[in-house]
């Protein structure tokens, strides 16, 4: 698996749109994201540049993937990521 190093959380919060994530709410550096796809989900994601791999990957695209019922390969060719 490879992942992406140099997305911003811009980049991110932009991209699960196509799981119809949208953006709740701002504060400060982190931009919270809502889902209602499949149940309801909150995601909070940096809003840094680049994120590190283990943030992204940890805190964002494991819990996604979860919820959406796909593994991390999969999340990823879907978001073109």
């Amino acid at each position: 698996m490879r992942v992406p190093r140099q997305l911003s959380g811009q980049d991110v919060a932009r991209a699960l749109r196509v799981l119809g994530y949208e953006r709740a709410r701002q504060d400060g550096s982190h931009i919270r994201l809502t889902t209602q796809v499949n149940g309801t989900q909150h995601v909070t994601v940096p809003n840094h540049k680049p994120l590190k791999v283990g943030t992204l990957l940890g805190g964002v695209v494991k819990p996604v993937a979860a919820h959406h019922r796909l593994t991390v390969e999969e999340l990823l060719a879907r978001l073109g990521l």
